[in-house]
């Protein structure tokens, strides 16, 4: 076979894109080289879409998008497109158009599929390529309101296909064979990710109940009874308090002060990446009333990271919304650090989900945050739990760090491996 550029167009004889029985000429593109033996096609020539066949009066299980993909009961209809198990059904209408499912058991078809009737190619090999060309299916969408497959582009697609039956099958088994090796390193790194809040739960209800510490204890000659319970506001050199209640007018940063909310408080840190800033006559004013300073504790009191506390780690000028609380820890008997960790950990997580009030926006008050209860160890012991707790969670972090690098580099080695194999080449 002599070489091709790159999107070399030759013409060919093909069916039409309904797959009628006249004929036309058409212009295929040929993105890239093909092996000996192997041609493109649109298509169209080896697969059409077709709604099933009409059925009433006998139950069947009802197809759709939720129950194939695991997550919804099966429901039972009396009447629709039937379609047997087996069939490979593609998805036309929504986001995820241009998605392939091969059903597991007779039924009638969801509205939103039609049924993929395959025809001189294996099915799995054909699969594996419209899966190929998801993206690209989504990105081409018709329509505003319910997106559509362009179906046009669906049966004009360029199709490498292999000269025999046999080298589609073998295709196919190699690309499962990789598949599967990948999967299986994909379960054990996805576990570790599952894992991470379960482990970290784990690691913190051993610190607060004074089990990571109790060697240290016994070697500095400190009393298992030296741990007492405190509330909030104890451990507090003033009163707990929160941001403004009113809702301020933004300004540009150049004009203004930054401000931050509960939604600024994220993965236990305060996220700094998506500021808004007020006006400096009323940050004035507000920061008269409560201005935050290095290793007070910004606890988010609703919103979607309600209960979740950050440390001020910076010198930085800035005020708080009411979404926020502020606690400063009186460091003659609280080490900030621990404060901040105690406040994330399972036990005052369950005693925050305890004291939720409202409906649709659940709120935490200010009378029930002081009133929320914590063990105490001496100072010291105090600063030698949270070493170790950095230390922990630290290798916890970096682990399930690694093992979403893992599940990102598989979907790369799958995207990679399909490219392969449609030019020929595993």
């Amino acid at each position: 076979m002599s070489k091709k550029n790159d999107l070399e167009h030759t013409s060919t004889t093909l069916g039409s894109q309904n797959m009628k029985s006249s004929q036309r000429m058409v212009s295929v593109v040929e993105p890239y080289e093909l092996p000996e033996g192997w041609k493109w096609v649109q298509q169209n020539e080896v697969c059409k879409l077709s709604d099933g066949e009409k059925r009433t009066g006998t139950e069947f299980p009802y197809l759709e998008v939720k129950y194939l993909r695991g997550k919804k009961e099966k429901d039972f209809v009396s009447t629709g497109k039937f379609i047997k198990a087996g069939t490979k059904v593609i998805l036309v209408d929504g986001e995820n158009s241009g998605e392939v499912f091969t059903v597991p058991e007779d039924g009638f078809m969801g509205s939103t599929f039609k049924a993929l009737e395959i025809s001189n190619v294996n099915e799995n090999y054909l699969q594996y390529f419209i899966h190929t060309k998801k993206d690209l299916y989504r990105n081409n969408k018709k329509g505003s309101a319910i997106p559509h497959l362009d179906k046009k582009l669906f049966f004009t697609m360029p199709f490498p296909l292999p000269p025999t039956l046999a080298e589609q099958q073998r295709i196919v088994n190699r690309i499962e064979s990789m598949f599967a090796k990948l999967d299986e390193a994909k379960e054990k790194a996805q576990n570790v990710v599952d894992g991470f809040e379960t482990r970290k739960a784990a690691i913190l209800h051993k610190a607060f109940t004074g089990e990571l510490t109790a060697k240290w204890r016994k070697e500095n000659g400190v009393s298992d009874d030296s741990w007492e319970e405190k509330k909030l506001q104890e451990v507090c050199i003033k009163e707990i308090t929160d941001g403004t209640h009113k809702t301020p007018t933004y300004v540009d940063e150049k004009t203004g002060v930054p401000f931050i909310s509960g939604k600024d408080v994220s993965n236990e840190i305060i996220d700094w990446s998506d500021l808004r800033y007020i006006p400096k006559a009323l940050h004035e004013e507000l920061y008269a009333r409560l201005a935050p300073q290095i290793d007070d504790i910004l606890l988010s009191k609703n919103g979607a990271r309600l209960g979740k506390a950050a440390i001020v780690e910076t010198n930085m000028i800035f005020d708080i919304y009411v979404t926020l609380a502020l606690l400063r820890p009186n460091k003659k008997n609280i080490f900030p650090k621990y404060l901040w960790r105690v406040i994330n950990s399972p036990s005052i997580q369950s005693q925050i989900q305890n004291h939720l009030t409202g409906i649709g926006m659940p709120n935490l008050h200010l009378r029930d945050i002081k009133a929320l209860s914590m063990f105490v160890p001496t100072l010291p012991e105090q600063v030698e739990i949270v070493r170790i707790l950095d230390i922990i969670i630290e290798k916890e972090n970096k682990a399930k760090q690694a093992a979403e690098a893992v599940l990102e580099q598989i979907d790369l080695l799958k995207k990679s491996i399909l490219a392969r194999a449609f030019r020929g080449k595993i």
